[in-house]
C-alpha cells in the first residue's frame, strides 16, 4: 500500500494546532507577566501601597504602645496615683474648690510634618 497524501496533512493540522495553542498560552502567560497584578506594570503601585501600608504600621505600633503603657499604668494591683486621680477627677468632675482645670490642646502631627 502507498500511503496517502491526505494523511500527512492530518498531521501537519494536528501540529499546527498543537503550536498555535502552544503560543497562545505562552502569550496570556506573557500578558499576565506584564499586565497582571503582579506584574511589571503595577510594580510602582505595589511599591506605592508597600510604602503607605509601612507608614501605617509604624503609626498603629506608635499608638498599641501607647496604649500599652496607659495599661500598664490602670493596672488594678498597682495602679499609678496621679493617673488614677487624673482620671476620678476627669471622669467624675471631682475637684477641689482651689483647683483649676487647664486643658491643652495636642498639636496635630500632620501639622508639624
Amino acid at each position: 500500500m502507498t500511503p496517502r497524501k491526505h494523511d500527512t496533512g492530518r498531521v501537519n493540522l494536528g501540529e499546527r494546532l498543537a503550536s498555535a495553542f502552544a503560543l497562545i498560552v505562552l502569550l496570556l502567560i506573557g500578558a499576565l507577566a506584564l499586565f497582571g497584578p503582579a506584574g511589571v506594570i503595577a510594580w510602582g503601585e505595589n511599591a506605592a501601597m508597600l510604602q503607605a501600608h509601612s507608614k501605617r504600621i509604624a503609626e498603629l505600633r506608635e499608638t498599641k504602645a501607647a496604649l500599652e503603657n496607659r495599661v500598664r499604668l490602670l493596672d488594678p494591683d498597682n495602679v499609678d496615683p496621679d493617673l488614677g486621680s487624673e482620671l476620678v477627677r476627669h471622669n467624675l468632675g471631682v475637684m477641689h474648690p482651689d483647683e483649676y482645670v487647664i486643658e491643652l490642646d495636642m498639636p496635630d502631627k500632620s501639622a508639624t510634618e
